[in-house]
């Protein structure tokens, strides 16, 4: 089952602070590497930085 969202707010310096309940869910822990990217219309998507990588290289492209 998934958690209800989360709001979460972008500080001055343009930090979020992901709450850790979302972040176990996810399977990660602080520390872990991710890749950052716009999907557009007011979406980040957050993603392992070795799956990303990994799906780059195969597909050509981050989906």
């Amino acid at each position: 089952m998934l958690r209800e969202p989360s709001e979460v707010e972008i500080d001055e310096s343009g930090r979020v602070e992901i709450p850790m309940g979302v972040l176990v869910e996810a399977g990660l822990a602080p520390g872990a590497r991710l890749l950052a990217y716009s999907t557009g219309d007011g979406r980040i998507t957050l993603r392992r930085f070795q799956n990303a990588l990994t799906e780059l290289a195969e597909t050509g492209t981050l989906s």
